[in-house]
């Protein structure tokens, strides 16, 4: 049995025969499932060309969505090329770059269906506002562009790259990803918004799970309803001059407490090499890049 937040799971583990028998993927050592049966992706855990043939058959196409205003467009060409080489292969993209400076997005070369869409917007002077600014233009253009030309957003940051693949194994209606920080965690200390005079309250006793703000996504629809709602709660506390601990990955995970994700992503989606390699991680697949904060906020 493993014990994570609030609830607990019971794990099936299975023996494989000679051929692979993908019907008994399972692992031991980590939490695969939530209390409301939502699968936790982890490595080992899913069969990809099973997957990736599913997804081709729908004829689906990923929109990733990623914001490089002032000086963080100098993630770009990373972010790009190392997306080329590991997400979505094979799957039609669409990379939606919202920037105040398109004339900075490189030029990387894309292979067949992949495309870059630059979406010129403006910039704020504080980069708090900056991040929490991500959730009104996102619920905007799902409701103006992305409805009609994806089936899926993935909402990432742009100061990281793509270290191992990730793929179709994410897509599900709403997918949340756990914080490298807080994923083997216990319910308290989880860095929730506690001022029960914000709209991103949690209570203590509530909570599974602590989310990452740098890498969540689902369906459009899905998005625009979870984007709708935190720029809503955010528009509320700005006219009550309140700002959330941590902007908009707080109402992201209040969100997530009372609409729950049918997917949950492991660490391995968004890792920051500064914890080091812990054994549970067979692979990384999204990592931070080092940075200096100071040089590149409010630049």
């Amino acid at each position: 049995t493993l014990t994570h937040g609030s609830g607990s799971v019971f794990l099936y583990v299975g023996k494989c025969d000679s051929k692979e028998n993908f019907l008994f993927h399972r692992r031991s050592d980590v939490l695969m499932m939530t209390p409301w049966f939502a699968p936790i992706v982890w490595e080992g855990t899913y069969n990809s060309e099973i997957l990736n043939e599913q997804f081709r058959r729908r004829n689906v196409t990923v929109g990733l969505t990623v914001f490089a205003i002032k000086k963080y467009t100098v993630f770009l060409n990373k972010f790009l090329e190392t997306a080329e080489t590991y997400f979505m292969v094979g799957h039609r993209v669409n990379y939606y770059i919202f920037t105040d400076r398109p004339e900075e997005v490189p030029k990387v070369p894309l292979k067949e269906g992949r495309n870059v869409v630059v979406l010129q917007v403006q910039n704020y002077p504080r980069w708090q506002e900056i991040s929490m600014r991500r959730m009104e233009l996102i619920n905007s253009f799902s409701q103006q562009r992305f409805i009609n030309e994806v089936s899926y957003l993935v909402c990432v940051d742009v100061d990281m790259r793509f270290n191992d693949q990730v793929g179709v194994e994410i897509l599900s209606n709403l997918f949340g990803t756990l914080h490298p920080h807080f994923y083997a965690a216990e319910r308290q200390s989880f860095t929730y918004e506690r001022r029960p005079a914000s709209q991103a309250y949690v209570p203590r006793d509530e909570g599974d799970f602590y989310y990452a703000g740098g890498f969540f996504g689902g369906t459009v629809m899905e998005v625009y309803k979870l984007t709708k709602k935190c720029h809503e709660a955010m528009m509320v506390d700005k006219a009550k001059g309140i700002e959330a601990i941590w902007q908009d990955e707080s109402y992201l995970n209040k969100y997530f407490v009372y609409y729950k994700p049918t997917k949950i992503l492991s660490p391995e989606y968004l890792w920051d090499d500064d914890l080091g390699r812990p054994e549970i991680l067979k692979k990384i697949r999204f990592l931070a890049l080092p940075k200096n904060h100071a040089a590149i906020r409010n630049k």
